[in-house]
């Protein structure tokens, strides 16, 4: 599969059959590791989650984080919780690894998991993007025991897709490109 290929058929996965292999995890980790970063600096660390303890936590913490959204025009509070639930389902069968980075890092880390799900997308393997932010991202490296000079930048699901994905809505082509000047 080429990379144009390989980016067009990249979806959010929430449902997963399988885990992804370890020989699997460690290929598109590979992948991910080489992406370009600032300076060569390479500031990513990888954390293979296999603990089921551990990801029954980060999916609650996802899950409260979830629920504490406000409902969007025309939604409901249940329709918010619905959407919390389901996030915490996605866990379910899914490989887990925790992308971390250097402080102040991110970018470099993004590119890193940006490579990984492309990777994925070309084994046949799916992606989910989790991230944390405020107390519940302070939760997730302390559950991690990610160090003061590191953080978490995301958490990664990986497997057998069970699903196609949401077809992704996007602006008309080139909506977003300017010249020279905003």
């Amino acid at each position: 599969m080429d990379v144009y290929e390989a980016i067009e058929k990249r979806r959010t996965i929430r449902v997963y059959k399988k885990k992804a292999t370890e020989d699997q995890i460690r290929k598109i980790i590979l992948a991910g590791a080489k992406a370009p970063s600032g300076g060569n600096r390479q500031p990513w660390e990888f954390i293979i989650v296999d603990d089921e303890k551990i990801i029954d936590q980060l999916s609650e913490i996802k899950y409260q984080l979830n629920r504490k959204f406000p409902p969007q025009a025309g939604e409901t509070q249940k329709e918010v919780e619905s959407r919390a639930v389901s996030q915490k389902k996605s866990f379910e069968n899914a490989s887990v690894v925790a992308v971390c980075c250097g402080l102040e890092q991110a970018a470099s880390a993004w590119l890193c998991v940006e490579n990984i799900s492309l990777a994925a997308v070309a084994d046949g393997l799916g992606t989910g993007i989790v991230s944390y932010w405020g107390e519940a991202k302070k939760q997730a490296e302390k559950l991690l025991g990610i160090p003061a000079d590191h953080e978490l930048a995301c958490v990664l699901k990986i497997g057998v897709p069970g699903e196609e994905g949401t077809p992704r809505k996007r602006r008309p082509e080139f909506s977003w490109l300017h010249q020279n000047r905003f």
